[in-house]
């Protein structure tokens, strides 16, 4: 109860955030409240567990909440860190709603992790001290003969770990090669909903209702009623009635023809492009003055009759299709305009849509890397081996190898509202890592001579807390899952998936690779001073710098040890 009381006091301080950078409640930003209460309530397990395990070492409520600190305070304040990052990376995309969304998650995230760090400390200081059904989580019979069964694999079968985690890796990278990167522009809106219902009536009927413009600049004034001009605009228009993905155009040429219907009595026969004569005979019926509200091409001519355009509404056909024509009607639009004498120039929500997916897609992916090199940085400066940045990265990139390949085996498409899974859960699942190797390093140097105990240790102390945040992490971003919004529910599956296989991750793979490597890493990587110190200094004393003083009877201090 008072874990999640310290959480929503950081949930109190997201919201607080989002109103002081005066941003707007969005899809993303609207997401940080629940995301700052399923990435806080873990700092508290985390915190809580090694007081726990403390108490029953010694019990000392006082010292050991005061260890607990000491002990667990800075890993998780690297490991926080890493979940920083992986939101605080969306800042760097460009995209408003994303870096709104970034910044606040990241500063919060972090501002949630001092909360933990102050106020569970202090509130327990004033509770009672654990009582044994306070703690007995720690010694759950089913847990710890799960912890032995991995600890028991990683030692005895660490080979058919990495043949099984290799197959799956293959099978995954297959899965990969069927993603598709496709994004429609409701993608993410319930079936239900009435936009989407509107939208697909109109595609039904009307062929869509999303704009595509081809803008005509014939670089002189008053070309664009030039007889020749309008003969080409009028090939344009019945290349695109040939495409079913468009309704029929609109531009001039239509105007012109209505007019002279018009002019001709209103016999359908004359719905025609009158030649040069006729089109001079009906100059002063076609006339109206740009500025003039009652013009009838005011909306399709500029002041200066130099640039015209042809308007046409399309269906929502999907970013791959919309690409598709684009590229395709380019060479055959330079045929008519030859680009000498034309400029044309293919615009409107549809193609801002593909070029806006385009670009959020390219960005994410940076913002991906970007968080891979950030964190990389942070276990080099955590264990000060190039080696061992290949070692704790590994058993987290591999869970979004797999998330990838059950995206493509289940036609899950890589759009802007999926692929910013990928970060968040590369930092998240980063935590155990950390929270793996440094308890590692923990042991390793209280036993060098036995790496195999290290992580045997490892594995039975870390895989509590492991497991636990593991199951937190993935019941509260499962819940997401029920959101009627594409987007969030998609985060929600993917994530909960991903963060579940980074737990079996970093408590198989990854104890595995450290006993197969052995010396070959570990003892240079983890037996050197690092940029970061995470021990406390109780348990960081060179043996050899200590002294064995005699006190003869006569000493005055033999009272002292004597009380």
């Amino acid at each position: 109860m008072f874990s999640v009381i310290v959480v929503l006091v950081g949930v109190v301080w997201s919201v607080g955030t989002i109103a002081l950078f005066g941003y707007k409640i969005t899809i993303l930003t609207g997401l940080i409240p629940p995301l700052i209460i399923v990435i806080g309530i873990p700092n508290s397990i985390l915190l809580l567990n090694k007081y726990h395990t403390e108490y029953g070492l010694h019990g000392n409520k006082i010292k050991a909440l005061s260890r607990m600190i000491q002990r667990i305070g800075l890993t998780t304040f690297l490991a926080n860190l890493t979940t920083a990052i992986g939101f605080g990376v969306f800042y760097f995309t460009n995209s408003k709603i994303l870096m709104e969304f970034g910044l606040v998650a990241a500063i919060n995230v972090m501002a949630t992790y001092l909360i933990s760090l102050v106020l569970v400390p202090i509130v327990f200081s004033f509770l009672p001290a654990p009582e044994v059904k306070h703690t007995k989580h720690l010694n759950a019979p089913r847990l710890n003969k799960i912890l032995d069964f991995i600890d028991h694999l990683v030692h005895a079968h660490y080979r058919k770990i990495f043949v099984v985690v290799g197959i799956i890796s293959l099978i995954a990278i297959y899965g990969i090669g069927k993603i598709s990167t496709v994004g429609y522009v409701v993608d993410d809106l319930p079936k239900n909903d009435p936009v989407y219902k509107d939208m697909r009536f109109f595609e039904k009927n009307f062929k869509g209702v999303l704009p595509f413009e081809i803008m005509i600049d014939t670089k002189q004034p008053g070309k664009a009623l030039d007889p020749v001009t309008l003969q080409k605009i009028n090939r344009l228009e019945k290349m695109l009635v040939k495409y079913p993905e468009f309704s029929k155009p609109l531009a001039t040429v239509d105007g012109i023809k209505f007019s002279y219907q018009s002019f001709r009595g209103g016999d359908p026969k004359y719905y025609i492009l009158p030649g040069t004569l006729d089109l001079a005979e009906m100059a002063s019926y076609m006339k109206g003055d740009a500025k003039d509200k009652s013009g009838m091409f005011r909306s399709f001519l500029d002041s200066t009759r130099q640039t015209t355009r042809v308007s046409v509404q399309m269906a929502d056909v999907g970013s791959i299709r919309m690409k598709q024509l684009v590229e395709e009607l380019r060479p055959r639009i330079d045929s008519i305009f030859e680009p000498a004498d034309y400029s044309v120039a293919v615009t409107g929500n549809s193609l801002i849509f593909l070029r806006g997916n385009d670009y959020l897609f390219k960005n994410l992916l940076e913002s991906i890397i970007l968080a891979i090199i950030l964190i990389s940085l942070i276990m080099f400066a955590l264990f000060m081996s190039f080696r061992m940045i290949t070692v704790s990265i590994l058993p987290s990139l591999i869970p979004l190898l797999i998330t990838a390949g059950i995206m493509g085996y289940f036609q899950i498409p890589l759009k802007p509202s999926t692929i910013l899974i990928f970060s968040i859960a590369f930092g998240i699942s980063s935590d155990g890592t950390i929270y793996f190797l440094t308890k590692y390093r923990h042991e390793l140097r209280l036993n060098p001579m036995s790496i195999s105990k290290a992580v045997s240790l490892t594995i039975r102390e870390t895989g509590v807390s492991m497991v636990y945040t593991a199951i937190i992490l993935f019941f509260g971003f499962f819940i997401f899952s029920a959101s009627s919004f594409g987007g969030t529910a998609s985060l929600g599956i993917l994530l909960s998936i991903t963060l579940l296989v980074a737990m079996a991750s970093n408590l198989i793979l990854l104890p595995a690779f450290l006993i197969s490597l052995e010396r070959r890493i570990t003892t240079k990587a983890f037996l050197e001073e690092p940029l970061i110190q995470v021990f406390d200094e109780d348990e960081d004393i060179e043996l050899g710098d200590l002294e064995i003083k005699k006190i003869e009877e006569s000493d005055p201090e033999k009272e002292k040890f004597k009380d």
